[in-house]
């Protein structure tokens, strides 16, 4: 891109050289160039509706579904396949509505070109479809456009361009003509050119187009947001490797049960295969991926009403819980975007303006002390305030500007020494306005009694000189507010004769009085200094990626307490290293100045490359392609732009970082639910498989029926596990370290409890029923019998499961709702058991009290063994900390 753009600069001057850049190119050379290069529109691909769907059965646990609803086909089972295919449709559908409402930031991309574009041709000025744009073109652009492609400035009448979007700056960018002082400029400081998207606030100018399409600034974007690859979270691939473990399993046990079925004889053909088909459907846990949805469904919701967040993608809610590194834009995310002064320099005299953002409420003081009466200083605050072309306004609860974020400073400044509804007296009679070559503003002002003044605003190097200062006490004042990462801004004024009706720059530099500096800064958003301190309590890191000057970078991330030691990189500096490099790079630094939107790309790939959990925040255009790239993409609500929206997993609201503290507590709920319901879900699966499985190795006929397992698994799983959403975090969640990329769902002892219970199920549910049918009590009895122990038993083992604490402890009623979803629970077991429809389809009968008491029973002795592994569990936990503090 950057041979691309000096090949256009070269060009450029070979074609104009003692030329008129307003003869601009001829109509067949543009026709020609057209034609070559194609239209400066960017391109959008689409994935259609239906691979979408078709792509959601791309799941080892599917397919082993798929074959099962086949096989019993086959076998002449119809309503047997029609539940499973029930249950595969049902988990695709859930999965293509989560793909098919995600984003297309290309759109939004698009949406921001400019529609028309003013450019000369053969002389003539006329306005052009932006689409027809070639290189070469000569485009006309003054305030209120939008610069339709990449252009070199060529001629600036005070042009300024607000490119916040795309570099982090919040002020406009003064455009001039003169060539750079070296090729390897930072975007944000290439005064000589504008970019594609980017919006026109003042004065005029002359560019010739260096790139369209692509190649602009935007267009690469684009291509990179559109190249992006995300990746899957953390607990997305533990259940995928979960699931295809599982099936492997399965799908081994049942083989080696079949040929084992197959040699002993005691079944015929079709009756085996429909046992083993019948086991493999109890055995895999098909609920799992809608279980999953549901919770963080329920999740999304909450996060939605009080939380302040908009999760656009299911499984991002859970990332949040893992998440070990947040990479944020600075301006508009850790800070307010709204420029405050906070310092104010007179002769002899600091005062100090508390109060951030352009509300106007805060005091200035001077040593802690309100100011009460100074006349040098009103002064001052009125010539900022005269010396302004911005605007300040109330909409609403807010307050916003029209204008540049400096002037504004001074607005607020001065209403907040005088009241908000207080305005000048001064009544204007002519203006200089700020212009990129000298760099201030002045106003001529006639007071009540005729007296005029001029006030002057600007840059202190151009306001020193008419001042004529002696010492260099000023410019001391100027380098400690510099190092401090604070804009500072010189004010001063000039007595005139009362006839006077015009200003001059001849006339300032005749001399002024230099009233005082003030020093200006984008202030930190005070929740998220707190905020800060939770994450890293967390074990979360928080990294600030910024377009600005390092030393203002720095000054911000150190005011927010990023890290005890912040160091910094530019994004020149990162060009230079190694991928290796830049992989230690990535988690050594804290602070990345001067970046551009692919350096922000690489840093993201780099963290994530030492397997880290990365979250990006931003709301800038140039936050895009690292957005879609990170683990979990966080836009900005109220200011971020739409393409930032779109390429993100999750809109804050409010605005507010702090937002992400409280998202990250509800992520690691999510996620502790989410493993507590897997861990919950896969024993009574495998304790059906057992089931069959025990039946085969004994030659007994077969005690449940493949619609059974499905009811159980389906139906009686996502309505106990419903209770999961409500399940209230566990004691000093963010007090633990995030979960590991790479780490195991499952430690030692969740897989030796899931054997455990598994085989007591199964076998508390075979003597169950063969005791019964000892008693002469009929076949579908006894299966309904067990369907409902195995239905109760999970009931119990909910409690077991559902805290890490004791079952029958204060715990026990922390979870409300989900004493009802267990009501909702035995009513459908009722139904089952009862309802003669029920009992036509899912084989089952009627049973006794003593049938019930059996069940009741069965389920008991489930939370007994497991909560006396808990107290043992508990109690060695206890031990060994002992043993670490003594």
């Amino acid at each position: 891109m950057k041979e691309d753009y000096h090949q256009s600069i070269h060009k450029l001057k070979k074609d104009y050289l003692n030329e008129d850049f307003e003869q601009g190119l001829t109509v067949s050379e543009a026709e020609k160039r057209l034609l070559a290069d194609g239209p400066n529109k960017l391109e959008t691909k689409k994935t259609p509706k239906w691979r979408l769907f078709v792509r959601q059965f791309h799941n080892m646990i599917i397919y082993i579904l798929i074959v099962a609803a086949l096989l019993t086909v086959l076998m002449g089972h119809s309503s047997d396949a029609v539940i499973i295919g029930f249950v595969i449709v049902i988990n695709a559908l859930i999965g293509y509505y989560q793909e098919a409402n995600a984003s297309d930031a290309l759109e939004k991309i698009k949406e921001m070109l400019a529609a028309e574009a003013t450019v000369y041709r053969e002389g003539q000025r006329m306005d052009i479809p932006t689409e027809e744009l070639v290189v070469g073109d000569v485009v006309f652009l003054e305030a209120g456009d939008r610069v339709p492609a990449d252009l070199r400035i060529v001629d600036s009448d005070n042009l300024r361009i607000q490119e916040a979007s795309l570099t982090g700056e919040a002020d406009s960018i003064e455009k001039t003509a003169e060539d750079l002082p070296t090729e390897d400029v930072p975007l944000a400081e290439q005064l000589n050119r504008a970019f594609a998207s980017t919006s026109v606030t003042n004065g005029s100018g002359l560019g010739v187009v260096t790139a369209t399409a692509e190649n602009t600034q935007i267009g690469q974007i684009s291509m990179e947001v559109g190249q992006v690859k995300t990746r899957k979270s953390p607990l997305m691939q533990q259940i995928d490797g979960l699931g295809k473990g599982v099936s492997y399993v399965v799908i081994g046990a049942a083989v080696l049960l079949f040929i084992f079925g197959l040699l002993l004889e005691t079944y015929s053909l079709s009756v085996l295969s429909l046992a083993i088909v019948t086991m493999i459907v109890g055995s895999i846990p098909e609920g799992l991926p809608a279980t999953t949805s549901v919770i963080l469904a329920m999740g999304v919701s909450d996060m939605a009403k009080n939380k302040h967040t908009i999760v656009k993608t299911l499984p991002a809610v859970e990332t949040l819980g893992s998440v070990d590194v947040i990479a944020t834009d600075k301006t508009g995310t850790l800070t307010k975007n709204e420029m405050t002064v906070k310092d104010v320099f007179l002769a002899g005299h600091h005062y100090q303006v508390s109060g951030n953002g352009y509300e106007p409420k805060g005091r200035i003081t001077e040593e802690g002390r309100e100011v009460q009466k100074d006349e040098t200083l009103e002064l001052f605050l009125e010539a900022g305030y005269e010396a302004n072309d911005t605007l300040l306004n109330k909409e609403r609860d807010r307050w916003t500007i029209n204008g540049e974020p400096t002037d504004g400073s001074f607005l607020t400044l001065y209403h907040k020494y005088f009241g908000e509804e207080q305005e000048s007296s001064y009544q204007e009679v002519d203006m200089l306005p700020f212009d990129s070559e000298y760099r201030y503003i002045a106003k001529l002002v006639k007071d009540a009694k005729g007296k005029q003044l001029i006030f002057i605003k600007g840059s202190p190097d151009k306001l020193f000189p008419m001042a004529q200062l002696q010492d260099d006490s000023w410019s001391k004042i100027v380098r400690d507010l510099s190092e401090t990462g604070k804009r500072v801004v010189a004010v001063g004024y000039k007595e005139v004769s009362p006839e006077l009706d015009e200003i001059s720059h001849e006339l300032l530099y005749e001399g002024i009085t230099l009233l005082g500096l003030a020093g200006i800064i984008d202030p930190p958003r005070e929740e998220v200094i707190e905020s800060l301190k939770d994450m890293r309590k967390a074990g979360v890191e928080v990294k600030m990626i910024t377009g600005d000057h390092p030393l203002t970078a720095k000054t911000i991330g150190e005011k927010l307490g990023l890290a005890p030691r912040i160091r910094v990189i530019t994004g020149q500096e990162w060009d230079q290293l190694s991928q290796h490099e830049k992989e230690e790079t990535a988690v050594s630094h804290q602070v990345f100045a001067r970046t551009t939107p692919k350096n922000k790309l690489e840093i993201i790939e780099a963290l994530q490359a030492k397997d880290k959990v990365t979250a990006m925040t931003g709301d800038g255009v140039n936050d895009a392609p690292a957005l879609k790239r990170a683990d979990i993409g966080v836009a900005m609500g109220i200011q971020g732009t739409d393409v930032a929206k779109d390429s993100a997993d999750m809109i804050l609201t409010n605005d507010h970082f702090a937002t992400m503290s409280l998202a990250i507590h509800e992520g690691r709920r999510i996620y502790d639910n989410i493993k507590k319901s897997i861990l919950f879900l896969l024993p009574t699966s495998f304790a059906e498989g057992l089931i069959i499985a025990f039946t085969i190795l004994m030659q007994q006929e077969m005690p449940l029926q493949a619609t059974q397992l499905l009811w159980i698994n389906m139906v009686s799983a996502i309505t106990i596990q419903f209770a999961f959403i409500f399940e209230p975090a566990e004691d000093q969640i963010m007090e633990r370290p995030p979960q590991k990329t790479g780490s195991r769902l499952m430690d030692k002892h969740d897989i030796f409890q899931m054997g455990y219970v598994s085989i007591l199920m199964a076998l508390i549910s075979i003597i169950a029923h063969d005791w019964l049918l000892a008693q002469g009590v009929d076949q579908v009895t006894a299966s309904t019998m067990m369907v409902n122990i195995i239905v109760i038993s999970k009931i119990f083992y909910l409690f077991n499961i559902r805290t890490s604490k004791f079952a029958l402890s204060k715990e026990f009623f922390s979870n409300k709702p989900a004493f009802l979803i267990i009501g909702v629970m035995l009513l459908l077991q009722v139904i089952l058991t009862y309802v003669p429809f029920m009992q036509h389809v899912f084989h089952t009968a009627s049973m006794s009290v003593v049938e019930w008491g059996i069940t009741l029973l069965a389920g008991l002795m489930i939370l007994v063994i497991t909560e006396i592994d808990k107290w043992i569990r508990l109690k060695r936990q206890a031990s060994e900390m002992h043993e670490l503090y003594n």
